[in-house]
Parts: structure tokens; sequence; C-alpha cells
């Protein structure tokens, strides 16, 4: 039976997301997707007058290529799939899988060389394409949360399709003033850190790239990160998990780092000589976001959290950090994770989660709900 939210998610991402045009055209990727919606964003594409492009992928296939896959193989696939995505206009990737840790077991040399036989295929896609990606419930994800499939296909539904246009004044004045900053400090249980954002652009996400959406982010310049960090939400890279990650910083390079799997997370930071480096520095502001589920696009987005991202930057906020490697790591300073506060040159912005500024209380969980007519 067809689920009317399918529609309205759909409509979401064709109208708002990648705001289509007639005769654009978009590359569709599904990937353990229910067909009944990658049917629902085909018709709604086609609503819009644009053109649908389909592909179905499942993540054991997805594995097992990965592992036999060899430098000609991958050769080849980035020549076919960059042709391909250089007649896009559009994006729209949505992203189920039932196991996050497909992948866990494929050597890590072998991900290191399909991301890097691949990285031309993404880097047009982001660069040149309107895009938006999206997870799609699962049970595995519900469990990850700690819920039921049904409460968590509600919470799903309710954040993905909020009213991102509420967000957008206070993420445009949070731009303005980091933008304007100089020095951040970031203090909460092992946590110690000061960095410049100095001259780099802040970038607001209000729905136009991930779904669920709600952040604002920037990067430090490069040199400058002095300290340490420890972050509280668990994650996972390459498909492994990690928990209690603390990181040491001299001069902008991560000099120590630990957690509980140690080894494997100093193996990641020794892929390439920007991994040691970061990347991105985001403060998270999704209204219904609120616990870590080991699922990234949701977990950067969630109320009164921050996170900091060893490797890659942005080019549209960019310090000139290169690297294969771009790990989200985050950190939630509601006071029930413990606290902490935010300060940009020695003025508190942010202190247990949230805004202090007036002109950022609408970006306040409490604030959103009551302007909604919501309570949670």
């Amino acid at each position: 039976m067809h689920d009317p939210r399918f529609d309205k998610l759909a409509n979401l991402l064709v109208e708002y997301s990648t705001r289509l045009k007639r005769n654009e055209t978009v590359l569709i990727e599904a990937f353990d997707v229910p067909d009944e919606m990658t049917i629902a964003l085909v018709r709604a594409v086609r609503a819009a007058g644009a053109l649908p492009f389909v592909q179905l992928q499942h993540g054991r296939v997805s594995r097992e290529l990965a592992f036999s896959a060899s430098e000609r193989q991958l050769n080849l696939s980035a020549i076919h799939e960059l042709a391909r995505m250089k007649r896009m206009n559009a994006y729209i990737a949505l992203r189920g899988s039932n196991n996050v840790t497909e992948m866990s077991d494929v050597p890590p040399d072998q991900m290191k060389l399909v991301a890097r036989k691949l990285r031309p295929v993404t880097d047009q896609r982001v660069k040149k394409t309107k895009w938006v990606v999206l997870r799609w419930p699962t049970s595995s994800m519900a469990q990850q949360a700690g819920m039921s499939t049904e409460a968590f296909e509600n919470f799903y539904f309710d954040v993905c399709t909020l009213d991102y246009r509420k967000l957008l004044p206070g993420m445009r004045a949070l731009k303005t003033l980091m933008e304007k900053t100089d020095q951040v400090e970031i203090k909460g249980p092992g946590t110690d850190l000061r960095f410049s954002i100095k001259g780099i652009a802040a970038i607001p996400c209000g729905g136009d790239r991930n779904i669920p959406d709600g952040e604002v982010f920037t990067c430090p310049v490069k040199n400058s990160v002095q300290g340490h960090i420890t972050f509280n939400a668990p994650t996972i890279y390459q498909g492994a998990a990690f928990d209690g990650i603390r990181l040491d910083f001299r001069d902008g390079k991560i000099v120590e780092a630990a957690s509980n799997n140690t080894e494997k997370l100093n193996e990641i930071l020794d892929s390439d000589a920007g991994a040691r480096y970061i990347g991105e520095f985001s403060l998270g502001l999704n209204p219904y976001v609120l616990e870590p589920m080991r699922d990234i696009l949701f977990d950067e987005k969630i109320a009164g959290s921050f996170h900091f991202t060893p490797g890659q930057a942005y080019e549209e906020a960019d310090n000139g950090n290169r690297s294969q490697v771009h790990w989200d790591m985050v950190c939630i300073q509601r006071p029930e994770y413990g606290g902490g506060k935010i300060l940009f040159d020695g003025k508190v912005i942010r202190l247990d989660g949230e805004f202090v500024p007036k002109q950022l209380h609408s970006l306040n969980r409490s604030h959103f709900l009551r302007s909604s007519g919501r309570r949670r």
C-alpha cells in the first residue's frame, strides 16, 4: 500500500531541496530503498517537467564489488559514471541498509582504492550538480536509535519533512556572526579547544543538501587548532564502530588519537597527510534530532551539538586541506550530555546547547517547537 508520506518527502526533495526545473536531468540513486519511494520520486520529478534517471544499488552487491574491484575495473567504472554525471543537472540519493557495517570487512587498502578512483565522480556530483542525500528508515536504524520500527518511521518523516524555511533567518544570522569571528573556544568535559575561523566562509544548510538538515558549517584555519577534544557521540567510519574518541592537537595537526578502537582510528588518520588536519567545524541545530544513532546524516544535525571533522575541507568553506578522509565526529553539549560552551572572540555564543545571542534564539529547540505549535 502506498504511503502518502512518500509523496510529501519526494515533493520536498524535488521542489525545495533540488528545485528542479523543466527539462533538467536528475539521477536518482536508490540504495536498498522500497520501489514505492523510488516511484514517488520519479513521479515528482516528472510532475516538475524534469527528466528522471534511476540507478538501483544494493549493499551486499556493492560490498562484493568493492572486495574484488581491480584498478582497471574501477578506471572503467569511473569513466562511465563520470560521463553520466556530467549530463546530470541534479542528483538525489536515498540510502537504506539493514546493516550499516556491511563494508566493515572490506580491506582498508581496497576501500582507499575505490574512494580514490571514484573521487572524480564524487567531485563532479558535489561541485557541478544540485544534490541532496538522505538515509532511508530501516529496522536496523530503529534498533540503533533504541526505538520501535513504527516509532522510528514516524520520527524519520517528522525530521525529514520539517519546515526548514523557519530555520533560515536564524541560520543566516549565525552565518553573519561566524564570518565576523576570529577565535573560537570550545570547552566541556574532556574538551578544551581553540582555533581561528577568520576569513573562512560560513555555510547555512537548510534542507538543500542533506535530509535531515540543520547546521551551519565553516572551517578552522588549518594550522590554528590547539588543545584537545573528546567526542561523546558514537560514530561509524569505513564500516567500523568507534566510541569515546579523543583527539589532541598541536598547530592544527592531530598528534594523538585514542578511542575504544585506537589502532583502527589511527590507521584511518594515517590515510594521507591531510587526514590529521581538520576540514570542517559545524554547529548542529535540528530541533527534532536529539540522540545519536551512529548515522552521521542524523547525528551531525543533533540539536545542541557541534562536529569537528578530520580530513577534506569543502570548497565553499575552504582552509586548503585535502584528504580522501572526511569524518564528521560529533559532540553533544546539552546538559544531559555533560554540557559545555562555545565562545566566539571571548563571548559565549552557545551554553549547554542553547544559543545565547538574541538574534540566534530562533535556532533553539524550545523556540522552534513553540513557533510550530508542537511539544516534544
